[in-house]
C-alpha cells in the first residue's frame, strides 16, 4: 500500500487503543517506511508532512506518542514541539523527535523544549525506533 501522496490517516477518531502514533515527517519515503513497519506491529497512526498540519492532528486525536522531525516545511519541528508543550490538552504526550540534526546543541535544544527523546536518522534503523516506541507505551 502506497501511502506517501495522500498521507492520510490510520487513525480514526474514538479507537480505544493506547497505540495511537503520530507521525510528522515531510520525508515520504522514511514516512512510507514507518507506516508500513508500525502498520505490521498493531499500531495506529496518522502521518502529517508539516508542522501546521502535525499540530492539528495532535489536537484532534490527542495520540499516545508523537515522532517529530525538526527540518519540517512551514512551521519547523522545534515550534511544534514549543507549542504541544505549553497546550495543556497535549503537554503530557510523549514527544520523540526523529531528525537528521544531531549536534549536541540541537538535541540539547529538543530536550529543553521538552522532548522525552531524540533520534539522529542516521544512527539507527527501523528496529531502533519501533523498540524506542514499544518502550514509552508501555
Amino acid at each position: 500500500m502506497d501511502i506517501s501522496h495522500k498521507a492520510p490517516i490510520f487513525m480514526p477518531e474514538g479507537i480505544p487503543t493506547d497505540k495511537k502514533i503520530l507521525i510528522v515527517e515531510d520525508d515520504l519515503f522514511l514516512s512510507d517506511l514507518l507506516a508500513k513497519r508500525l502498520g505490521k506491529e498493531g499500531f495506529h497512526f496518522a502521518i502529517k508532512l508539516d508542522g501546521e498540519t502535525g499540530l492539528e492532528e495532535a489536537r484532534k486525536t490527542h495520540p499516545n506518542l508523537i515522532l517529530l522531525d525538526l527540518l519540517l516545511p512551514g512551521m519547523d519541528g522545534y515550534e511544534v514541539l514549543r507549542q504541544i508543550k505549553a497546550d495543556n490538552a497535549l503537554k503530557d504526550i510523549p514527544v520523540l523527535i526523529v531528525s537528521n540534526l544531531g549536534q549536541k546543541e540541537e538535541v540539547d535544544k529538543g530536550m529543553q523544549l521538552g522532548a522525552a527523546g531524540f533520534l539522529v536518522k542516521a544512527h539507527v534503523d527501523l528496529d531502533d525506533i519501533v523498540a524506542k516506541i514499544q518502550q514509552f507505551l508501555k
